[in-house]
C-alpha cells in the first residue's frame, strides 16, 4: 500500500469534484447549459437535473488533466480521472431524480462513492491501484468531501453545506 499514491489520488479526485463548484461560484451562469438540456426520462423527472452542466464537465477534466503533472500523473490520466468523476457524478443525479430527490439535494453515500470509485476504476491499470488503494482512497474520498463541503459552505464557495 503507497501512502503517498493514495494522498495524490485524493487530491487529484478533490481537484476534478470541486472544479464545477469553483466555477460556478467564479462565473455564475455564463457558460452554464444544463447537460441533459432539460430533458425529462419515462417517469416525467429531470433527467439529469440544472445543476449538471456542459461547463462542469468541462472544468473537471480540465482542472484535473491540469494538476495530474503536479500530483506525479500524466496529463491524459487526469483527463480520464476528471471525465470519469463527472460520468460517476451524473450517475449519482440520474439516481437521485428517479428516486424522486430534487436537484442539490443530499445523498450521503450516493453523492461521494461514484464520483470517486468510477474514475479510481478508470485509471487503475494505468496507474497500477490495488484493490486496497481503491478502496481506502474512496472511503477517504467520502470523509473528506464531507469536512470539506461545509468548509466550502463556510468560505461561501457553495451555496449548501453538503
Amino acid at each position: 500500500m503507497d501512502g503517498a499514491l493514495i494522498l495524490r489520488l485524493l487530491l487529484l479526485l478533490i481537484v476534478a469534484n470541486g472544479a464545477p463548484v469553483l466555477g460556478k461560484r467564479l462565473l455564475g451562469d455564463l457558460f452554464a447549459r444544463p447537460v441533459d438540456g432539460g430533458a425529462r426520462f419515462f417517469d416525467g423527472r429531470p433527467l439529469l437535473g440544472p445543476a449538471k452542466t456542459w461547463r462542469g464537465l468541462l472544468l473537471a477534466v480540465l482542472a484535473a488533466a491540469c494538476c495530474a503533472p503536479l500530483v506525479g500523473f500524466p496529463v491524459h490520466l487526469g483527463a480520464l480521472l476528471g471525465a470519469f468523476a463527472m460520468a460517476g457524478d451524473l450517475f449519482s443525479s440520474f439516481v437521485k431524480r428517479r428516486l424522486g430527490l430534487p436537484s442539490s439535494s443530499r445523498a450521503p453515500g450516493l453523492d461521494q462513492i461514484p464520483e470517486a470509485l468510477l474514475p479510481l476504476l478508470a485509471i487503475a491499470a494505468p496507474a497500477r491501484l490495488g484493490a486496497g488503494e481503491i478502496v481506502i482512497v474512496t472511503g477517504l474520498f467520502f470523509l473528506g468531501s464531507q469536512a470539506l463541503s461545509r468548509l466550502m459552505f463556510d468560505l461561501r464557495v457553495r451555496e449548501r453545506p453538503f
